[in-house]
């Protein structure tokens, strides 16, 4: 059953809402994905192009590679979507929803270019962002508390 989920960039000029069918997701490893996002891998929920409703305006493009382009927020920088030319559907980051925690991966694409490094991080120690610090200094400095 479809429901209607939202997301957008991180400084709000770009907003979408989309029906999503189920809440399979993807991670992607490709060079072009590392490098689109600056992150190892990127993750990824595919929808029909006719699914997504842009509220505020359409991200701002550019032409990754000859096969896609990707969608931006020009503004904030925030990475939006994957978009292979000619597809009747794209990749929306899973970051930019609204709630990316209703989504879950269920493939991962594009191992060649996994980094083994950045494999298997479930066994490495963890922290809360209210555990470093610094970083609460400067949240509590400038916005009274330490965001959700």
């Amino acid at each position: 059953m479809a429901r209607a989920m939202t997301g957008g960039c991180q400084c709000g000029s770009v907003r979408y809402s989309v029906e999503v069918a189920d809440a399979d997701a993807m991670f992607c490893h490709c060079r072009m994905c590392q490098r689109a996002t600056g992150g190892v891998f990127a993750a990824l929920k595919q929808v029909p192009r006719a699914a997504v409703t842009w509220i505020t305006r359409e991200p701002d493009r550019f032409r990754s590679s000859e096969i896609a382009l990707r969608g931006f927020c020009a503004r904030c920088g925030t990475p939006l979507t994957y978009e292979g030319i000619g597809d009747d559907s794209l990749d929306l980051t899973v970051g930019s929803f609204d709630d990316p925690g209703s989504l879950h991966p269920v493939i991962v694409v594009g191992v060649e270019s996994r980094l083994a490094a950045w494999h298997g991080a479930r066994d490495l120690p963890e922290k809360r962002t209210a555990e470093i610090p610094a970083v609460v200094r400067k949240w509590i400095e400038t916005r009274g508390k330490v965001p959700d």
